[in-house]
């Protein structure tokens, strides 16, 4: 343990040279996926939500296939089944872009978290309270402002629990990213296995790290929901 620690602190928890160390490209890849797909997810959410089956249909075949598939073979379809396309090799920008393993598992993390937290919009805004759509169309709002106003901030703030749970999900799913040869946390402690041949110091600190991100990953949570949800609470007299 004693080596382990002396010799790949470093790596798992500080810069190493120009590397990030493990928890820090772990964090980096979690935050900027979520961040793309959390973007990403809202407009996607309404359109999944619509009448129109032509804007809904492509948005459910799209989190159809992304949630029905594993993660695993995603990163493995843009990280070497992309590649191998002529078209995509033949093209400077797409070459440039698929070559880089770490923009290939943002890309598949972007995407799978996405589809997940776009199910997750969508049921908070069909679960919107009719009351407070019809509150808003008394207003006289237009459709537009009723979403921006009432619909969207009231699904958002009502979805948070089960969005937790999605960010840390994608927290676990972040050790994928080795297969990428991204120097994740999970490789750190690969790569502290194979040379020291201590795989439960080596795993261990790993799993105390993961272990970590994820309570303070709750307590950040918990306090959002404690903050923009206490307007659920029942009120005691």
């Amino acid at each position: 343990m004693n080596s382990i620690v002396q010799e790949y602190w470093q790596a798992y928890l500080w810069f190493d040279g120009y590397q990030l160390s493990g928890v820090a490209m772990t964090l980096w890849l979690l935050v900027a996926s979520i961040a793309i797909g959390g973007v990403l997810s809202v407009p996607m959410a309404v359109a999944r939500v619509s009448s129109n089956p032509l804007i809904r249909g492509p948005v459910w075949f799209y989190t159809y296939v992304f949630r029905g598939t594993p993660l695993y073979i995603q990163l493995l379809i843009l990280y070497t089944g992309i590649y191998s396309l002529e078209m995509v090799r033949s093209q400077p920008v797409l070459d440039a872009f698929f070559r880089q393993g770490i923009n290939c598992t943002l890309l598949a993390f972007a995407l799978n978290t996405c589809a997940y937290t776009t199910e997750v919009f969508a049921g908070a805004i069909r679960a919107t309270p009719y009351g407070e759509i019809e509150a808003g169309r008394a207003y006289g709002m237009s459709k537009l402002t009723l979403y921006l106003r009432i619909i969207l901030p009231s699904a958002l703030r009502r979805s948070l629990p089960y969005y937790s749970n999605e960010v840390i999900l994608m927290l676990h799913s972040t050790t994928l990213a080795f297969t990428a040869t991204v120097p994740d946390l999970l490789k750190v402690a690969r790569d502290a296995n194979s040379a020291t041949y201590s795989s439960f110091e080596a795993f261990g600190i790993a799993a105390v790290l993961y272990a970590l991100m994820v309570f303070a990953l709750i307590w950040l949570f918990r306090r959002c929901e404690m903050r923009w949800l206490a307007y659920l609470k029942p009120q005691t007299h």
